[in-house]
């Protein structure tokens, strides 16, 4: 009995080598496929890159005229990231407000993509970080108001930020004075609306 036992017992450790072998070779073949497709997907991608020269030759001048001041644009929001950023370390601590987190309005990936060239690679950045700071800032800002004063305005405003409807209608003098520390002690918890 125990012949048949250490028999089965040798059995069912040579199917498990060999089932953990036929995984090793699926995993090894999805591999070398997913590199596969991974290698032909960026052959692809490359193939619609348009070189400095093709790309400078197919814009327009009057496009490429106005560069410097597309450019220059680079000032304002450096002095935004920096103001809001020293804004928001000085006094969101005060007021009890979380601070925003930067980095999740700044996303720069799309420098990795293989069918950009450089020039189109430094526009993307600059958009990257114009449109993260412009965002980060109405995020402080929107945080600012929900303390301060969440008032809706009596005309309807274009892209209201998402705080905004949790705010109180214009000219509900009682609804404010009653809920404004619940509100203020929302945004402090985790900066909830």
């Amino acid at each position: 009995m125990a012949t048949t036992i250490d028999e089965l017992l040798a059995r069912i450790k040579t199917l498990q080598d060999e089932l953990e072998n036929e995984y090793r070779k699926a995993r090894d073949d999805f591999a070398q496929k997913r590199a596969q497709l991974a290698e032909d997907l960026l052959s692809q991608q490359r193939r619609y890159k348009l070189g400095l020269f093709g790309f400078l030759r197919r814009t327009r001048p009057l496009v490429a005229l106005t560069a410097p001041l597309i450019y220059a644009g680079w000032i304002p929001f450096l002095v935004m990231d920096l103001f809001v950023t020293l804004y928001q370390a000085v006094c969101f601590p005060i007021y009890r407000i979380p601070r925003v987190r930067r980095a999740e309005y700044l996303v720069f990936d799309r420098a990795e993509l293989p069918y950009l060239n450089l020039i189109e690679k430094f526009n993307c950045f600059y958009c990257s970080y114009g449109n993260g700071i412009a965002a980060y800032t109405c995020e402080v800002a929107a945080r600012t108001e929900q303390y301060w004063c969440p008032i809706k305005h009596a005309r309807r405003i274009q892209a209201a930020h998402d705080r905004y409807p949790t705010f109180f209608d214009h000219g509900d003098a009682e609804a404010f004075r009653q809920g404004l520390e619940r509100l203020r002690s929302r945004i402090a918890d985790n900066g909830s609306k």
